[in-house]
Order: structure tokens, then C-alpha cells, then sequence
């Protein structure tokens, strides 16, 4: 019967947290440097952008790009935890006095899926949201692109800017129809380069086809004057299905919360949903994943007596497994997006493949 060494899972735990968060810590400095360095080259070309905004477009960025390393971060936790312990024969110790590997491993796997969980209802929703700011930024300080969309449960809104002057766009509800894009209590704000207000068109209904709208049953207000109603009225517009398809939300971009919001009511709306599915299906085995990051180090490391030399060799390979497994992943979330593979399988696979390679190994090393 495994029993539970309350004193030996404490420091085993206190050991993994420590290395985590100082790996975690390097790793997030590095990749703020190398994000504000490639925003700074991007940004070259405008003028007008400083370098406390690149810095701060670099530090929104950090937490998405964060979460993205963090299997990376408890595959090397681990593995570092493992090479402490042996060089200072802590691990013969603990293996002599009849430790099983299971009772080893749990209060690592235990910190780690509590990582997970808090990733996914705390950090997560912080992370969307900033990641949020950093792509409107990107839009329109260095990329200069003068459409932005926002859709939700309270309807559309569409920005289009052209020399100074803007076109607001409401709608109160929003359909997708073949290429088009059918709108209900449509109101059309046109504002000049001073954003003084210089027309308003409201209409009962309407539709975006190529290069314009065409509304039904239509006021047009222009102040100073008064309003003239037309049964049918066209307005050209830059706007198109593929810029509004193309202007939705990113799936980073919202929480893990706000995701199934998202994705029913776009599939009610006729829009594809797959991308928001995958990533949502994705965050919910980010803890698994996690946790079979653990089971692969402990494969690779879970050895005493080794040479500095044979160490070396384990955790070059061991990130080695680690990178395939990251490739591993892209690819079948490639497939899952083009609809090559369900998204479940799509979004489980790489989490129940790892951990099911790590028991194995680790299964036939303590029971074999």
C-alpha cells in the first residue's frame, strides 16, 4: 500500500515550486526581450511610435506568449529538480528507503495540475485581455489597418476609417447569408476628420454585399437639414465578408470563460466557430498536457549515479521528446483546424499520447 510522507512530499514540492518559478522567470525575460526587439523592428517605419510604446506592447504580449512556454517550463522544472537531487544523492536516499516512483511524482503532478487549473480561471482571462489590447495596437500603430469589428450577444459594430473620416457601423443583429452578411436595426454614423458628426443613416434591415450596403426601409439624417426616407438605399463601403470574417475576435484573445458565450452565438449567427472549439477544447487539456510533461522528464531522469556526462545526454533528449511533442501538437491542431480531425481528438491527442508514453516508460521501470 503507497502511503503519503507528508514531510518528503512538502520539500519535494517546495523543490519543484522554487525551480518552476525561477525557470518561468528567465524564460519570461527572455521573451519580452526578443518580443520588444522584433516590435521594434516591425516598427521602424512609423515614425510616430516611441519606445515606451513598443515596451508596452511587448509586456501585453508576455503573458499569451507565457502560457504558450509553460510545458516547456515544468518539463525543465522537473528535469532540473531530478539532477539536484541526484548530484547530492538525496534520490538514492529517497529511492533505498522504498519510495515508489507514484510517491515520488505525486506532489509534483499534484502542484503542477493546480498550476493548470489556475492558469486556465486566473491567468487566462488576464492574458486574453491584454492580448486583446497589444492585437488593437498592433492594428493601428504598425500594421495601419482602418477596419476593426466587434460582435457579441449585443450585436455588431463595425469601424472603417478612410483620411481621417470614420463610418460607424451598428447592427443590432447579424446573420451570415452564402457571401453576404444580413444586418437588423441597422444604424450608420459618419463622422469627418475632426470626429464631429456630419450624417447618420437608419435602417430596419440591410445587407453586406461586395463593396457595399444595401439597406431597406432607410433615414437619412444629415444635421441641419431635415431627414429623407428611402424604401432602398446603397452605400459603398471597403468593407467585406472575408475583412469581417478576417476582423473576428481571435480565440486568444478571450477567455476560457467567455469562449462558449462566443461560440454559441456565433453558430447561431451562421458564423464557423472551429477555431474558437479547438482553442477552447485545447485550454481544457492544458492541465493534462502539463501534468505529462512531468511523466516524460521523470522518464528521462529518473536515474542516481549517473555522470555529469550521461546527465547532459538525458536532458538533451528529453527536450528533445519535448520539442517533437510541441510539433506534434501544431500539427494536429493544423488538422483539426482544416477539419482533417475531429476537434476533441485534435485538442486531447498530444495531452493523453504524452502522458500515456511517460506511465508506460514508468510503469515498466518500477513494475517490468
Amino acid at each position: 500500500m503507497n502511503r503519503v510522507y507528508p514531510t518528503l512530499s512538502i520539500y519535494l514540492g517546495r523543490h519543484f515550486i522554487v525551480s518552476f518559478f525561477s525557470l518561468l522567470a528567465v524564460i519570461v525575460g527572455l521573451v519580452l526581450l526578443f518580443d520588444t526587439i522584433e516590435l521594434m523592428r516591425r516598427s521602424v517605419s512609423t515614425a510616430t511610435m516611441e519606445f515606451g510604446t513598443v515596451f508596452n506592447m511587448a509586456v501585453l504580449k508576455l503573458p499569451h506568449t507565457a502560457q504558450a512556454t509553460l510545458p516547456f517550463v515544468v518539463m525543465m522544472a522537473m528535469m532540473f529538480v531530478l539532477f539536484r537531487l541526484s548530484r547530492t544523492h538525496e534520490l538514492v536516499v529517497i529511492r533505498s528507503a522504498g519510495v515508489s516512483v507514484w510517491q515520488f511524482l505525486m506532489p509534483p503532478l499534484a502542484l503542477t495540475a493546480l498550476l493548470g487549473v489556475i492558469n486556465l480561471a486566473v491567468v487566462d482571462p488576464l492574458a486574453a485581455t491584454m492580448y486583446d489590447s497589444y492585437q488593437r495596437m498592433d492594428d493601428n500603430l504598425i500594421r495601419g489597418q482602418g477596419t476593426t469589428l466587434d460582435i457579441g450577444e449585443n450585436g455588431l459594430w463595425l469601424r472603417e476609417t478612410a483620411g481621417g473620416a470614420a463610418t460607424v457601423v451598428y447592427a443590432a443583429a447579424v446573420r451570415q447569408d452564402g457571401d453576404s452578411l444580413a444586418l437588423t436595426k441597422i444604424s450608420i454614423f459618419q463622422t469627418d476628420n475632426k470626429e464631429r458628426l456630419n450624417r447618420r443613416l437608419e435602417a430596419a434591415s440591410g445587407v453586406l454585399v461586395e463593396g457595399a450596403f444595401k439597406l431597406e426601409k432607410t433615414w437619412d439624417i444629415v444635421p441641419g437639414t431635415p431627414g429623407a426616407f428611402h424604401e432602398t438605399y446603397t452605400l459603398p463601403t471597403s468593407i467585406t465578408m472575408s475583412k469581417v470574417q478576417d476582423s473576428f475576435a481571435a480565440p486568444e484573445t478571450m477567455s476560457f470563460w467567455e469562449l462558449p458565450q462566443f461560440i454559441r452565438f456565433s453558430e447561431a449567427a451562421g458564423f464557423s466557430a472551429r477555431p474558437h472549439k479547438l482553442y477552447w477544447y485545447s485550454l481544457l487539456a492544458s492541465p493534462w498536457l502539463l501534468c505529462a510533461m512531468v511523466l516524460i522528464a521523470a522518464s528521462f531522469n529518473l536515474t542516481s549515479n549517473v555522470k555529469l556526462v550521461g546527465w547532459t545526454g538525458r536532458g538533451v533528449a528529453g527536450l528533445g521528446v519535448g520539442f517533437l511533442l510541441y510539433f506534434f501538437t501544431r500539427f494536429l491542431y493544423a488538422l483539426g483546424l482544416s477539419a482533417t480531425l475531429p476537434l476533441v481528438l485534435a485538442a486531447w491527442a498530444p495531452a493523453l499520447v504524452s502522458s500515456m508514453l511517460g506511465l508506460a516508460y514508468l510503469f515498466h521501470r518500477e513494475d517490468g
